[in-house]
C-alpha cells in the first residue's frame, strides 16, 4: 500500500522530482564515498571490463523494465476498456427508459442512477482496497426494479429484454472491475527485488568506471541516476490502474449520471 499512497497523494510532478532526486543524489554520495576510499579506481585499469558489464546490466535492464511496462499498460487499458463497456451499458438502459409507463421508467430511473452514483464511490474505494456494500446492494436494487417492469408491447417485451441483457454486460463488468483493483496493486515483492538489482548495478558500473576527470564523472553518474529515477517513477505510476493521473477513470459511469439526472451539471 506504500506506492498506492504516493500515488494516490502526492502530486505526479512532486512524486517524480521526489525520486529523481532521492535516486540521483543517493548515486552522488555513493561516488563522493567510492572515488574517496578507493582512489585507484579514477584509472582505467578496469575500464574495458566495466564497459562489458554496463552493457550486459543495461541490456537486461532495458529489456525487463521494457516487459514490465508494457503489462503494467496492458492492465491500464483492460481497466480503462471495462470502464467504458460498464458506462455504455448503463446509456443503453437509460436510453430504453422512455418505452416503459411512467410509474416503471421512473422507479427503473431512480434505481440506475442510485447505483451509478453508488458504482463512482465504490471506485475510489475499491482502489484503496476497501469494500463498499452500498454499492452490491443499489445493484440488486436496480435488478429488482427491471423485475418489477410489466410490458404491454411487443415492444417493451424486446426493450426489456435487450436491457436484461445490457444489465448483466453492466453487472460482469462491474465485477471484473472490482476484482482487478483488488488484485492489481503493482509488481510483487520478488520483481521490485529484481528492479532495485538491476538498477543498481547499472548505476554501480558508472560509480567505479575510471574517470579521472571528477567533474565529467560526476555528471555521467547524475545523467543515469535521473534516467533511473524516472524509470522508477513510472513503474510506480503504472503500478496502480485505477490511482493517479494515467489511470483509468470513472468517467464513463459519471456520463450514465449525467445522461439520467434531470438537471446534469
Amino acid at each position: 500500500m506504500g506506492s498506492a499512497w504516493l500515488v494516490g497523494h502526492v502530486p505526479s510532478w512532486l512524486l517524480l522530482i521526489g525520486i529523481v532526486v532521492f535516486v540521483t543524489g543517493l548515486s552522488l554520495l555513493v561516488q563522493v564515498v567510492v572515488r574517496r576510499e578507493f582512489s585507484g579506481l579514477a584509472g582505467d585499469e578496469h575500464n574495458d571490463v566495466m564497459r562489458f558489464a554496463a552493457g550486459v546490466i543495461g541490456l537486461v535492464f532495458a529489456f525487463f523494465i521494457g516487459f514490465v511496462v508494457s503489462a503494467m499498460w496492458g492492465q491500464i487499458n483492460a481497466a480503462d476498456g471495462r470502464a467504458r463497456i460498464e458506462g455504455a451499458s448503463g446509456v443503453q438502459l437509460a436510453s430504453r427508459l422512455h418505452v416503459f409507463d411512467e410509474p416503471d421508467s421512473d422507479r427503473v430511473r431512480n434505481a440506475l442512477l442510485h447505483y451509478e452514483e453508488a458504482a463512482v464511490i465504490e471506485w475510489d474505494a475499491v482502489a484503496k482496497g476497501e469494500s463498499y456494500p452500498p454499492a452490491d446492494q443499489a445493484l440488486n436494487d436496480l435488478r429488482s426494479a427491471y423485475e418489477q417492469v410489466q410490458p404491454k408491447t411487443d415492444l417493451q417485451k424486446t426493450m426489456l429484454t435487450s436491457s436484461f441483457s445490457d444489465l448483466d454486460s453492466l453487472s460482469q463488468d462491474r465485477t471484473q472491475r472490482v476484482l482487478q483493483a483488488r488484485t492489481d496493486v503493482g509488481p510483487p515483492w520478488s520483481l521490485w527485488a529484481v528492479i532495485f538489482l538491476t538498477a543498481a548495478l547499472l548505476l554501480g558500473c558508472a560509480i567505479v568506471y575510471g574517470v579521472e576527470k571528477p567533474a565529467t564523472h560526476y555528471t555521467m553518474v547524475a545523467i543515469l541516476g535521473v534516467l533511473v529515477g524516472t524509470i522508477l517513477f513510472l513503474v510506480v505510476m503504472l503500478s496502480h490502474p485505477f490511482i493517479g493521473e494515467i489511470a483509468t477513470s470513472p468517467e464513463p459511469l459519471r456520463e450514465v449520471i449525467r445522461v439520467l439526472s434531470p438537471n446534469p451539471p
